[in-house]
């Protein structure tokens, strides 16, 4: 297990060209990198997505909170953390960001996703279930 009761992490680096002219990383690239590392973790925990909605399942994101901290700037090395609990019919995934240099806390996330099968709203899917902390 990765410290602060994170159970996973993806070291990532700012490319030049998700900047904005304030010379900070633009908010909206975050959410990309909080759903890339959420990717990751599934696949280093043997989930596909492919798979998943090839069997007709699919986990969708309901709602998203992010909360900036401190701005990443370009070249910029910085590591996504992230842990998932269930909460209801949700899969929530408590998600930050931290700069390398210093672990300085760049932005706490939360993201809720949902499992549909068949397009119909699932209480719980096994595959998820056994990444809960």
């Amino acid at each position: 297990m990765i410290h602060d009761g994170y159970t996973y992490e993806l070291e990532m680096k700012v490319r030049d060209y998700e900047c904005d002219i304030q010379g900070i990383v633009n908010n909206s690239c975050y959410q990309n990198y909080l759903e890339h590392a959420r990717h990751e973790f599934l696949i280093a925990n043997n989930v596909s997505f492919a798979g998943l909605h090839n069997r007709g399942i699919d986990a969708v994101v309901a709602r998203v909170e992010m909360a900036f901290k401190t701005p990443l700037k370009p070249g910029d090395s910085f590591i996504v953390k992230l842990k998932v609990q269930k909460d209801g019919p949700k899969y929530v995934f408590h998600q930050a960001i931290f700069r390398k240099s210093d672990m300085k806390l760049s932005l706490k996330g939360k993201v809720d996703t949902v499992v549909l099968i068949d397009g119909k709203l699932a209480a719980s899917l096994p595959d998820f279930d056994a990444l809960l902390v």
